[in-house]
């Protein structure tokens, strides 16, 4: 580009010479007339071409010219920029060096404020303002000494927003879920274990050690030395821990603990075990997230005035027990308490009648409906299967996912679930005498009871899909394994009678030991009290 510029500026300079030509002096004219003529003619032929280069020449050098300009401009507000920001750093630092000048000057007044020969005597004057500085000087010191002890703690103070951390989800893994099953279990145990050792004391144990216990407790009752005697066992409690820890072997427990194996971890599962294993930690969570639900619910029932013939009780004892409180000296309380907890409730632990009449704390618990049997109460045949019966009139009245029990599979009212098994045991029954997929195989719940093996299709809504096997029918029992894929590694119990051409498997058993020694037993009972009954005919 520079070249093409210098290019077109000597193309000015030789225009120049070339149109100077003719306006110059002659020597002489009659030497020189003929070129000055044929000079002439050829520069007025050629002027409206050079004008019109010499424009565009001229326009070229402008732009680029204004090219340059723009990019030094540019160049120049980016110098500007970085120096105004310079100059803000450095009125930054200017404030900086003179709040740190202050603080050196305050420090080094302090110091010979404070040191007793620092500064030569001053000669006495009769300043009025004197005073006022010595006071200024005196708190100005003391705000000095305050912050430099306690600045940190006063910063402490300052109130912040405080930050939720919000923690990520695990993927689900059967070995995490074992592994926070057993975690929750160690964690109870202690808990678990100091309320076994209450109730052992209540229910006299051993006696040796609840009569020991009980003449300490009625002393330090009468000697008002009850709170002491409590916190001294908790100090003697948390010694023992630290012994333990350290690696002492004691045993302070009322009920000897039994020791459970512990299985070690097993890297290579399949997946099979896997899925078992998913299982078999399922059901406890369930089980253990049950129990707790029903505590929380009943006493969640009890405050809410759900029952309000059993919330009448509580509220009256805890009259009562008000009343006392202000009324009755503290040592005639823990006589009560003390007798309470030593005699009546062995007592009453001893006569399962005398407590069932009598107990009110125990009557109140056992009668006080969780939300689920309310739920049961208002809706006679729910939506799903009622882990328990429920005493009815006296008697005691059992239903399933459908219904009241007899009546789903047709059976008399007397024909009810043995206790083993009145949840039932979930399995899959494999009818090998059928082609249809839907009845081949059917997923549900088996039941027995005295004389019956009633199975009950959970997906079907008619009854006809039940299955009902008399005890005394049935010619063979025998384990079976189908698949090692469904749950329970595939364990079943094959059972033949004569109305099928191949034995039934009921299949998918996680409790299929357990399933098949309470159908072995009863059949064998049923077999024996039919034979004994045949002679007598």
């Amino acid at each position: 580009m520079r070249r093409r510029l210098d290019r077109i500026r000597h193309w000015g300079h030789k225009r120049d010479d070339i149109v100077d030509l003719p306006e110059s002096p002659s020597t002489s004219d009659t030497e020189c007339s003929e070129e000055v003529g044929s000079g002439t003619l050829s520069a007025l032929q050629d002027e409206p071409k050079t004008d019109l280069n010499e424009v565009k020449g001229h326009l070229e050098i402008t732009l680029l010219e204004k090219h340059f300009l723009q990019e030094e401009l540019r160049k120049l507000r980016e110098e500007e920029s970085c120096v105004d920001g310079l100059r803000q750093e450095l009125e930054r630092e200017r404030c900086r060096n003179m709040e740190l000048e202050q603080k050196i000057n305050q420090i080094a007044t302090a110091r010979l404020e404070d040191s007793p020969c620092g500064t030569p005597q001053a000669t006495p004057s009769y300043d009025i303002s004197a005073p006022e500085k010595q006071k200024e000087d005196v708190y100005n010191r003391f705000q000095n000494w305050l912050s430099h002890y306690f600045g940190v703690d006063f910063e402490d103070f300052h109130l912040q927003p405080e930050e939720e951390l919000v923690e990520p989800d695990e993927p689900l893994s059967a070995r995490r879920l074992t592994e926070n099953m057993r975690r929750l279990k160690r964690g109870l145990r202690p808990v678990m274990n100091f309320l076994r050792d209450l109730s052992a004391l209540s229910s006299w144990y051993s006696v040796y050690t609840t009569a020991i216990a009980f003449t300490i407790y009625m002393y330090a009752t009468w000697r008002g030395w009850t709170i002491s005697m409590f916190l001294f066992l908790a100090v003697l409690r948390l010694s023992l821990n630290y012994l333990i820890a350290r690696g002492w072997r004691i045993q302070w427990s009322i009920v000897p603990e039994v020791s459970e194996p512990v299985e070690p971890p097993r890297e290579d599962l399949t997946v099979s075990e896997k899925f078992q294993l998913v299982l078999d930690v399922a059901q406890k969570a369930q089980n253990v997230f049950g129990k707790m639900a029903d505590i929380l619910e009943k006493i969640k029932n009890l405050f809410m005035w759900v029952e309000p013939q059993l919330t009448k009780k509580l509220y009256i004892a805890l009259w009562v027990s008000f009343i006392a409180s202000c009324l009755l000296p503290y040592k005639v309380l823990g006589f009560i308490i003390g007798v309470k907890f030593f005699i009546i409730n062995f007592i009453f632990r001893s006569c399962p009648k005398l407590r069932q009449r009598y107990d009110t704390a125990h009557i109140v618990w056992t009668n006080l409906p969780t939300d689920l049997q309310l739920k049961q109460r208002s809706n006679p045949s729910p939506g799903r299967r009622v882990p328990s019966g429920e005493d009815v009139g006296g008697g005691r009245y059992y239903s399933t996912k459908k219904g009241a029990f007899h009546e789903v599979f047709n059976l008399p009212e007397s024909e009810c679930p043995l206790p083993v098994c009145e949840n039932g045991w979930r399995c899959c029954l494999i009818n090998r005498d059928r082609k249809t997929p839907a009845d081949y195989i059917r997923n549900g719940v088996l039941y027995v009871t005295e004389n019956h093996l009633c199975f009950e299709c959970s997906r079907s809504s008619s009854t006809k899909r039940n299955k009902v096997i008399k005890l005394l029918d049935i010619t063979d029992i025998q384990k079976y394994k189908v698949l090692s894929m469904l749950p329970g590694f595939g364990m079943g119990i094959s059972i033949a009678t004569p109305s099928t051409q191949k034995p039934m498997v009921f299949g998918a058993m996680t409790n299929r030991d357990e399933a098949f020694d309470t159908i072995f037993s009863q059949h064998k009972k049923i077999v024996a009290m039919a034979a004994a009954a045949s002679p007598e005919m």
